[in-house]
């Protein structure tokens, strides 16, 4: 095996569109993966430093709470390679658990949810993925569904973000999941080709509410990490042809691009006894600082007094625009991760005034919400019985009411006055009752 920056690499690899993921274990035993670029999509002037900046976003999204994002570890350079290092596992995708025969639609709703959420948090930022699809979509070992290589393409490629092209590509995954983990459950399938519609129509948000407003078509009514947290522990992907991991370089030519360093400061290096006085700088660094491989001549003079006053230009402009990125990253993600809960705030009930014989009488009650989504749970009380109807139901976010029902078949010759009170469990504010009761005469 090799190592790189202290990342123990494997034999176990897979091919993206970006270059080569390979199974690794970090430096503190935990399971992680690398990512060495394909050396022909850096070569485009400008291609390193969208790279590093798009990573730099991700750790600071990561440093502010999201947590929908594979974490990053380090970007670093070995010889002429780049790599990007993740701190935390890059298997198993979703590409390869879609032909996994045990998978169930709690799971496939599960993952549109937390993608969903991801993006729409992204996109609410001014970002985008940029290269969504089952290869890019993981799975935790807690079930939760993270995304990698966020950015990296558009980076490399100098594409500005393009949030339409998630929408996209994540109605195309809902449709697929429909085909293929939903495939038995009619109910199921036709939820999430509804979410891939109202994605494309109304956005990401609306279509993660109404995956959470429709679980009851799932079968148990339940949206589940249980079966893919149970899947992810027990992954084991198979080893490449040949058993051996791609070769790197001495550990003393490993820097990072995440700091590069100045003129007067010590050249960042990684591995055991490495000094700066030994290697001085790195080919990587000075490819890094001048753009081309050294050995060139040196210019001095006005021409590079010049170059440098314009870099320094563009590195304060670089900075500051990047500071705005982040802070209107960091406001979205709390938007959209730090909404107020849905309270219920009143409460009205209406029947109709008489009912025939065995005949069902329709008892409406409606909820005054805030408008918030999440799940409400309210008791239903018939004068003619002692114990209560207790019900449980999902209320979408933008709306602030909420309709429930209770059906009331009334058998037997009688002349009677019903009534059917309605009481909210819960959510409700403290210390507050919310109830309401409507009456009817059966006749008979």
């Amino acid at each position: 095996m090799s190592m790189i920056a202290g990342f123990l690499l494997s034999d176990r690899i897979r091919a993206t569109e970006l270059g080569t993921w390979v199974e690794a274990t970090g430096p503190d035993g935990r399971r992680a993966g690398a990512l060495r670029f394909d050396p022909g999509l850096l070569l485009t002037p400008g291609a390193r430093e969208r790279l590093v900046q798009a990573v730099i976003v991700d750790r600071r999204l990561a440093e502010s709470g999201m947590s929908g994002l594979v974490p990053i570890a380090d970007l670093v350079t070995a010889g002429e390679e780049v790599w990007l290092l993740a701190a935390h596992a890059v298997s198993p995708t979703l590409s390869e658990l879609l032909s996994a025969p045990a998978m169930d639609p709690a799971s496939a709703a599960a993952v549109l949810v937390e993608s969903a959420q991801t993006l729409a948090a992204l996109h609410a930022a001014g970002l985008a993925h940029g290269s969504f699809h089952p290869g890019t979509v993981l799975v935790a070992e807690d079930g939760a569904t993270l995304l990698s290589e966020r950015g990296l393409a558009d980076a490399v490629r100098g594409l500005p973000p393009a949030p339409e092209r998630d929408v996209t590509a994540w109605a195309a995954l809902a449709r697929g999941l429909a085909a293929t983990w939903a495939s038995g459950a009619r109910g199921a399938a036709e939820l999430f080709e509804r979410a891939a519609v109202t994605a494309t129509t109304r956005g990401l948000p609306a279509a993660r509410d109404g995956l959470l407003a429709g679980r009851e078509a799932l079968p148990g009514g339940l949206i589940s990490r249980d079966l893919l947290a149970e899947t992810a522990r027990r992954w084991s992907p198979p080893a490449s042809p040949g058993g051996a991991g791609p070769q790197v370089r001495d550990e003393g030519e490993i820097a990072t691009m995440l700091r590069v360093p100045g003129p007067t400061q010590e050249p960042v290096h990684f591995g055991p006894g490495v000094t700066p006085a030994a290697h001085g700088e790195t080919t990587a660094e000075k490819i890094w600082r001048d753009g081309s491989r050294p050995g060139g001549p040196a210019r001095y003079g006005m021409r590079a007094k010049k170059a440098g006053r314009a870099r320094r230009r563009r590195a304060v402009v670089s900075a500051a625009v990047f500071a705005l990125v982040i802070a209107g990253a960091v406001l979205a993600w709390l938007s959209v991760r730090s909404s107020p809960d849905l309270v219920v705030r009143a409460a009205t009930v209406s029947a109709p005034k008489t009912l025939g014989c065995r005949k069902t009488a329709t008892i409406t009650g409606s909820l005054v919400t805030n408008g918030e989504a999440g799940r409400v749970t309210f008791q239903w009380l018939r004068s003619d019985r002692k114990e209560p109807i207790e019900q449980t139901e999902t209320v979408p976010s933008g709306k602030t009411t909420h309709t429930v029902q209770l059906r009331w078949t009334v058998k037997g010759e009688a002349t009677a006055k019903l009534t059917a009170r309605l009481r909210v469990l819960s959510p409700i504010p403290q210390g507050q009752k919310i109830e309401d009761k409507a009456t009817f005469t059966y006749k008979c």
